[in-house]
């Protein structure tokens, strides 16, 4: 086998300065256009545009010979960053896409998808024909060129929308999950076509197995993307996290899979970046993926790769090329077909296909012109097979180029003057509240049980808190116990039976052989655990411990957030919730739990006690406090009941409203760590969830 040939030495010095040239450019010029109101994708191709053969390289040739590749390997290297960059923005996209709101809006996707493929394809088969003969590389072969471009002028770019709607904030609205899923469709259905093209253009004669194979090849994709790619997902997942320790194991995980399921899809003969969107959709609907990987994953992507890449699809751009006055207007003419074809059709499928509103459909179809990057990679397939000739290139880049800077700047005209629908504004709301809030980062949760424990006690609290929580997102519960080697396997079948009460996206359970049940659970939530949810009936009176030996130690140690729950579930209903708030950060995470636990019915109370030390303050503090619970209620969609009392101490105080209203539950904020020998959660909610005559939740965030 022969050693692969290293790039040279001044090959690989120009790439590191493209590199670093063009992240600069394309950041700085990014930001340039986030500051004049525009998205930073437009700032990032122009930066390309400006430092190529149309601007400075082409002005000062001496700076191109740096920018500009010259040679075949030198372009090699520098698509290969640009790949790099597209597949970490897809897999960031696909972590992003609402599968279950695509779903509800399919309708609407498919009536835009059908539209947008339909009229551009038809739109470029009559342009085709009146391309001149000087502008085809074999005349003789028209047929394949007329094909060829209205596959082109029929595909969308899923990177440069995806781009576009997370710079217009646009990635969570209806729009915006409704034009990926219409993107996605137009690209799958655009590649097949474009297999069958170049198979003419191979082959000279298009055959019904050629059409077969390249629509069987895009069924695999997706009947392979979910039984084999959901199953590695979730297997690699729980291999990572349960057998590997290690910083950013899961971040590697993502990568590896994205690119191994991209060359999945690359030899299918579709494009890598269907099967890194595909894997970032299949990531990020488990609730086991960690959110600080998702934000690593968002860094490497936005921050670094994809400025490269679309730094990389401006540099492509030669004006130059097409600057004479008749390749000129040619070069009009398509862009206008390419505009009219993409909008006008989209516009009509979303309008009659989907009955979407005039401003709506109109979004649709300027976020779906952008060409992006995908149509030169189409154009570099028609070049490279003979189809197009350099100018008749030039102009399909030029046009890619010219849509996608287009399509930033009409889609934010067009999506100001369509309408939120109530039901979106309340979706909205609440994943606005909940992406900020506490509870927006508790993805898995760790449940240890105590061997031989049931349904009594505190579990059905447990079981009814975590359910109610898993109804607003996504969450993956584990049930843990530690035993001797010789109960292994009752307790398996013990938290078999558990497992049955969890209404939850995922539960698992461990059953872990050892002797000492504190270092084997905090062994088990050192691996991406989000929370620790423990349940004790009672305190101890007159012990050195709180609860028991294990809880208190569990909650002293715990590298993640704890959730005790004392006391036996009175009402599965919850009729009415009793959340202390003084304004400190960890009242204000009770309250967030207590408005994401709360039926549409159940009442509120948000109690806030004036103590004779406080009462010399000002009133402001009461109001500034209960105003700050209505404001977190809000956000929630629920309207909590605020109360303000007077008594000598916060905890007697809080007594005293339970002794009134009797509540279901009483929910209780601290943020105390390990303290001496004995755990503290502080005076005031040590000396509450031992009197309480109610039960009790005590979150230490």
């Amino acid at each position: 086998m022969d050693v692969f040939r290293a790039a040279s030495h001044d090959e690989v010095l120009q790439l590191v300065v493209q590199i670093a040239l063009l992240l600069a450019a394309a950041r700085l010029l990014g930001g340039l256009a986030q500051r004049l109101k525009q998205p930073s994708v437009v700032g990032e191709i122009l930066a390309g545009i400006i430092l190529g053969p149309s601007l400075l390289s082409g002005l000062f040739p001496a700076l191109g010979e740096w920018i500009v590749p010259h040679t075949e390997v030198q372009g090699f290297l520098l698509e290969a960053v640009g790949l790099i960059g597209v597949m970490f923005l897809l897999v960031v996209t696909g972590l992003e896409t609402d599968l279950n709101l695509i779903r509800r809006k399919a309708k609407t996707a498919i009536g835009v998808a059908t539209g947008g493929l339909i009229l551009p394809f038809a739109a470029g088969l009559a342009l085709g024909y009146l391309i001149p003969d000087d502008l085809l590389a074999d005349p003789s072969q028209r047929t394949v060129f007329v094909l060829f471009l209205a596959t082109a002028l029929s595909i969308s770019a899923i990177p440069v929308l995806a781009k576009v709607l997370m710079d217009l904030d646009l990635m969570r609205r209806d729009i915006g999950q409704t034009l990926l899923a219409a993107g996605m469709i137009d690209d799958i259905t655009g590649w097949a076509l474009l297999g069958m093209v170049t198979a003419l253009a191979s082959a000279a004669v298009l055959t019904p197995g050629t059409i077969l194979s390249t629509v069987g090849f895009v069924i695999l994709f997706l009947a392979a993307t979910a039984t084999v790619g959901v199953w590695l997902v979730d297997r690699g997942l729980a291999l990572v996290q349960e057998r590997f320790r290690g910083q950013d194991r899961v971040l590697t995980l993502v990568v590896v899979l994205a690119f191994a399921w991209g060359a999945f899809s690359q030899a299918l003969h579709l494009e890598p970046v269907l099967g890194a969107f595909a894997i970032g959709i299949l990531f990020g609907r488990s609730p086991r993926l960690p959110t600080h990987t998702i934000r690593h994953l968002e860094a490497i992507a936005l921050a670094v790769f994809a400025p490269i890449f679309f730094a990389i699809a401006g540099l492509k751009v030669d004006i130059s090329a097409v600057i004479q006055p008749r390749l000129a207007w040619i070069t009009l003419g398509v862009i206008a077909v390419a505009t009219f074809g993409k909008v006008a059709g989209a516009y009509m499928g979303a309008r009659f296909l989907s009955g979407q509103d005039h401003w709506s459909a109109l979004a649709y179809g300027s976020g779906l012109n952008a060409r992006g990057a995908l149509e030169i990679i189409i154009a570099t397939i028609g070049l490279s097979l003979g189809i197009l000739n350099q100018t008749m290139f030039s102009i399909i880049v030029v046009m890619a180029v010219v849509t996608s800077l287009m399509a930033p700047v009409a889609l934010r005209y067009t999506i100001a003057r369509t309408d939120l629908g109530e039901e979106e504004q309340t979706r909205l709301r609440k994943e606005a509240a909940l992406s900020t809030s506490f509870l927006g980062k508790i993805r898995r949760v760790l449940v240890p049980v105590r061997p031989g424990t049931g349904v009594g006690h505190t579990r059905e609290l447990q079981v009814s808190i975590l359910n109610r929580l898993a109804s607003m997102q996504e969450m993956a519960v584990t049930l843990v116990t530690v035993v001797g080697a010789d109960e292994k396997a009752g307790a398996a079948r013990h938290l078999s039976e558990l497992e049955s009460l969890f209404d939850v996206g995922r539960v698992r359970t461990r059953v872990i052989t050892g002797t000492d049940p504190v270092e084997a659970i905090l062994a088990e939530a050192e691996r991406d655990y989000d929370l620790m949810v423990l349940g004790t009936p009672s305190t101890r009176e007159g012990s050195d411990t709180l609860f028991s030996p294990l809880i208190d130690d569990l909650i002293k140690l715990s590298p993640c957030p704890t959730l005790l729950a004392r006391g036996v579930a009175r009402d599965e209903r919850m009729s009415r919730i009793l959340v202390p708030t003084n304004g400190t950060a960890a009242a204000r995470r009770a309250a967030e739990l207590a408005f994401a636990i709360a039926d549409e019915d159940t009442e509120i109370d948000g109690l806030h006690v004036v103590t004779p030390s406080l009462v010399g303050a000002s009133r402001d503090h009461s109001a500034e406090v209960t105003t700050e619970l209505e404001v977190v209620g809000d956000a929630m969609g629920k309207t909590p009941h605020t109360i303000v009392r007077r008594h000598d101490s916060a905890e007697a105080g809080i007594l005293a409203q339970i002794a009134e209203t009797d509540p279901d539950l009483l929910i209780l904020g601290t943020e105390v760590r390990a303290g001496t020998t004995r755990l503290h959660l502080g005076a005031r909610v040590e000396n509450l969830v031992r009197t309480a005559s109610c039960p009790v939740v005590v979150l230490n965030s």
